[in-house]
């Protein structure tokens, strides 16, 4: 399969469960930075609700992936970051859950049997603390976004063709 795109960066969650938007907040932040500091060329930002099929349709035809989402973790740190890098089309067992019923690694599963998945697939994981209805981060995720934000900067900025 051809990969026509260098990047995507997807953030997965809803952004009415608090700490669930935390993947929307460092697409948009990315959004804010490339005005000032682009991205490579290609480079695509979206957002995705977690649909295994629609993040399929993301990241199929890119070189590289980078996937952010909230997470759950047992026990829990509000505001940390898990990095999972696909290891030869498979996720290797995380520290931490999605937030979503359906999980990014059954996704992942999925693509990876229908050959549909981009030749590097990152995940950050963003411990939350918060996913009652409402807008906004709580202020540990909130904290972790910046640093976040320059972290996928530079990953994409690394594997650039």
């Amino acid at each position: 399969m051809t990969k026509t795109r260098p990047a995507v960066v997807i953030g997965v969650g809803n952004d009415f469960r608090r700490d669930d938007g935390v993947g929307g907040a460092v697409v948009a932040r990315l959004r804010q930075r490339a005005g000032v500091r682009p991205l490579p060329p290609g480079t695509v930002l979206a957002t995705c609700d977690g649909d295994p099929a629609r993040l399929m349709g993301l990241w199929e035809d890119a070189a590289l992936a980078v996937v952010v989402d909230a997470a759950h973790a047992h026990p829990g740190t509000p505001g940390r970051v898990h990095r999972i890098a696909l290891d030869r089309g498979r996720l290797a067992p995380p520290t931490a859950t999605s937030s979503h019923g359906l999980g990014l690694g059954e996704a992942v599963e999925l693509a990876r049997i229908l050959d549909r998945l981009p030749l590097h697939l990152v995940v950050y994981a963003v411990e939350g603390a918060d996913g009652s209805f409402g807008r906004g981060l709580s202020p540990a995720v909130e904290a972790a976004v910046p640093a976040l934000v320059e972290a996928i900067a530079h990953e994409v900025a690394r594997r650039r063709p």
